[in-house]
């Protein structure tokens, strides 16, 4: 009877930690739902998307580990612009599928069907490389867009 109840004990100690884990994380993401659809109002750094083209955000966080590295994005051979730490920049582009890709150590590819009217966002990152940085595009929305917005600075 008695190593029942240590075991029911212990059991317990164990779980509760779980249940508080679980309940700050549903109490996280609301917050976040809340933060967004309140962020999604307010964005003043990005026009709405021409009515015939698709508006694509391209940014990158502003950190100081990688910061003096910065890399290309291109479709095809074609430069749409150079993603810096804190920097942002617009492309408008036809209806459609396209492909976007960043070269450093490795190369990466980024595909994407766009629609007209529509505004996306994709996330520039910086991976550890050997020699240096692994640029990564990723897509994202505009509330973590929004989320960096007071340290992003437009691209020239």
């Amino acid at each position: 009877m008695r190593s029942m109840l240590s075991r029911t004990a212990v059991l317990s100690l164990l779980l509760a930690p779980a249940f508080a884990i679980a309940n700050e994380g549903d109490a996280a993401s609301a917050t976040s739902a809340a933060a967004s659809a309140s962020a999604a109002s307010t964005n003043t750094l990005i026009n709405a998307a021409p009515a015939d083209k698709a508006q694509i955000v391209f940014f990158r966080e502003s950190k100081f580990v990688g910061g003096a590295i910065g890399f290309k994005v291109r479709e095809g051979d074609t430069e749409l612009g150079k993603l810096r730490s804190g920097k942002y920049f617009v492309a408008n582009v036809e209806p459609g599928k396209h492909e976007y890709n960043v070269h450093g150590e490795t190369k990466d590819v980024l595909t994407m069907e766009v629609e007209a009217g529509e505004t996306y966002y994709v996330l520039g990152s910086l991976g550890m490389g050997i020699v240096a940085g692994r640029p990564n595009l990723s897509p994202s929305d505009e509330a973590t867009f929004l989320s960096m917005s007071d340290k992003l600075k437009l691209a020239k």
